[in-house]
């Protein structure tokens, strides 16, 4: 017996890996022949030919408000991993998106657009040559370079750089907020990312529109800016002594071992002189390793609070959590609190992984925007949308950031899992009425009242494909896309969801995942053949409409018909009530679609007779809740 038990989990086992799933996910052709060539598994995990290239960046930018021009000089050493010999590099320069002449997803004030970054030296290993992209074209983001000495398999080069541009007047993910607050962000030029599926990234960067993917990198960055300013930024602070007095060096030091928020500078001390270095310039320097970006906030009139949280309660190793904002912004006085609560939700609850990195920072903008260690979000009337605010910017660190989301192709993996994760937050901190009324009026509603075709597109569509379907995009990555995870977590229970994750994100955090590898990943980890649940939520055009088709009487209780109109396995509650005017609910969860994705019949197991049954499925919102109930 017990030899029998074992061969049959061992068999369930090959049966939930590799090549024997009843029901294969679609794949197109350069992903197919990814998998064929064993450059991809579909035990959802990488394999010896999986590759990724790195850069290490030295940058020094200066910065002089209200001047809105950063200049820098950069040198980039570049590692090729690949078995590739590269010739030729692409660079990308983000920042030109704000050309005129670019392309851009949607309308933008002019007052967003400025000219292209000018490099004013280009070196290859030290030696200047012409910068002469091989396709130049004002407004591209993208600028492919040919190598005087290609870079063989394990080789290196280094690339240096002299540059400057124009901040935009209006701020979004970067600008002036003020005339001196900047926010420097995809600021300085970055090789793409190449990868053994879809080569080089050269998706354009479109103003308004997708968003970023890069390599995980190390940095050095030295930020030169005017005495009186100070500067926030991915990455650690290594010169506390030289860039602050010692009273303030004092404050934020000790709000790194503090549980209590610290004012690390008032607005009166700012405008004192008494915070930053006198000398007539201050160089603030920043060191972060193993990360996709980098971005920077300065000012000469933000307040400044701090504290620190434990994310790893075995290790005991804290985070630091930093604030920075102007006196207008009331709500940003709870911000460090705020931060706090996000850090201890993310590391021990959703995803439950430790915060991966030293520090975070919010610094008051306009975007609502995320960045690594990093966020620019706005400042909210409202304490609780405040606050939902930078708990879903925090959340990002994990997707894209801590796992490499290719965020140009792939967004429903990272704004898809951290609106998953926002919900579980809102869920603790504010309660399940407020958080349902919200979630469904900002991230579902939409979605299920958009009468555009285009609105059943599948989730696994390319983005660039729906470029200029503002609402689609924006539904296939948000909402639709946290359904399915949720709906996924219902599915599967918290354990079983928790090992998938986890399996997934072991498995794969700091290298770049695809959406097959995600998909596979959590089959192997979970030992559950899920392709019918993927097919149908990501792969299918599709939206959530369930009906009540029959109801009839059976000895002992009732069959009830429920038709899958909309396609999507999404779960909801089944309220019963009854001839002597009781009522009952009953949960119908998404596995009640996993042999039949079209029709089911369901039984009520009470012995009585039924006068009505209404479907209601909370935040899975249905399309059309006229046949939702019985009778009609």
């Amino acid at each position: 017996m017990k030899f029998r038990v074992l061969a049959l989990a061992t068999l369930f086992v090959c049966l939930c890996t590799a090549d024997h799933f009843a029901q294969d996910l679609y794949k197109p052709r350069n992903v197919k022949a990814a998998y064929a060539a064993g450059l991809r598994s579909k035990d959802g995990k990488p394999t010896a030919k999986y590759f990724q290239n790195s850069s290490a960046h030295n940058i020094k930018i200066s910065v002089n408000p209200p001047s809105r021009y950063v200049s820098g000089s950069q040198e980039i050493v570049y590692k090729n991993n690949s078995p590739l010999t590269l010739d030729r590099l692409i660079v990308r320069l983000e920042m030109n998106a704000h050309a005129p002449e670019s392309a851009r997803e949607r309308n933008v004030d002019t007052k967003q657009l400025t000219s292209d970054v000018v490099i004013t030296e280009f070196a290859e290993n030290g030696v200047v040559r012409p910068w002469k992209p091989l396709l130049d074209i004002k407004g591209m983001s993208l600028n492919a370079i040919g190598l005087e000495k290609p870079i063989p398999p394990g080789g290196a080069t280094t690339l240096s750089f002299k540059w400057v541009y124009e901040l935009a007047e209006k701020p979004d993910r970067d600008g002036a907020i003020d005339p001196t607050t900047f926010y420097i962000a995809y600021f300085y030029p970055r090789v793409a990312v190449l990868s053994n599926v879809d080569r080089w990234d050269t998706d354009q960067h479109l103003l308004g529109g997708h968003e970023f993917f890069g390599d995980f990198n190390d940095y050095n960055v030295e930020v030169n800016v005017p005495k009186n300013f100070i500067v926030w930024g991915t990455g650690t602070l290594i010169n506390i002594d030289e860039v602050l007095q010692p009273k303030h060096a004092e404050r934020l030091k000790r709000s790194f071992t503090s549980d209590a928020v610290i004012n690390v500078a008032s607005l009166a001390e700012v405008r004192a002189g008494t915070v930053t270095a006198q000398t007539p310039t201050v160089t603030w320097k920043w060191r972060s390793e193993n990360v996709p970006d980098v971005v920077y906030g300065l000012s000469d009139h933000y307040i400044w609070d701090a504290s620190s949280i434990v994310v790893d309660k075995k290790s005991g190793r804290r985070a630091s959590t930093q604030a920075a904002y102007d006196e207008t912004s009331k709500n940003f006085t709870e911000m460090v609190t705020y931060i706090k609560s996000a850090l201890d939700f993310a590391s021990n609850d959703w995803p439950g992984i430790p915060y991966p990195y030293p520090k975070m920072t919010i610094f008051r903008g306009t975007a609502d925007m995320e960045a690594p260690m990093m966020a620019n979000d706005s400042s909210q009337e409202d304490p609780k949308f405040q606050h939902f605010i930078a708990a879903h910017e925090i959340l990002h660190t994990y997707f894209p950031f801590f796992m490499g989301i290719n965020e140009r192709r792939y967004s429903f993996m990272e704004e898809g899992w951290t609106t998953a994760f926002e919900y579980g937050f809102n869920q603790k901190r504010f309660g399940q009425p407020f958080t349902d009324d919200l979630f469904k009026k900002i991230r579902v509603a939409n979605w299920v009242n958009n009468a555009d075709p285009s609105a059943d597109l599948p989730i696994m569509t390319p983005e660039h494909a729906v470029s200029g379907l503002v609402q689609t995009y924006g539904d296939n990555k948000y909402g639709k896309a946290a359904l399915g995870y949720l709906a996924l977590k219902e599915l599967l229970g918290d354990t079983d969801f928790r090992k998938g994750l986890h399996g997934f994100m072991n498995d794969w955090n700091g290298k770049h995942p695809m959406p097959w590898d995600m998909f596979y990943s959590f089959n192997t980890h979970t030992e559950k053949d899920l392709n019918w649940f993927w097919n149908a939520w990501f792969f299918s055009h599709g939206y959530i409409d369930h009906a009540i088709v029959d109801v009839r009487a059976e000895q002992g209780g009732t069959i009830v018909m429920l038709k899958n109109i909309g396609g999507y396995p999404a779960p909801a509650n089944m309220v019963v009530t009854f001839t002597d005017g009781s009522s009952e609910t009953i949960r119908q969860g998404p596995d009640i679609w996993r042999k039949n994705t079209k029709e089911v019949e369901t039984r009520i197991n009470v012995p009585k007779s039924v006068r009505s049954i209404v479907l209601d499925g909370g935040i899975f919102m249905d399309a059309n809740a006229a046949d939702n109930k019985w009778p009609r």
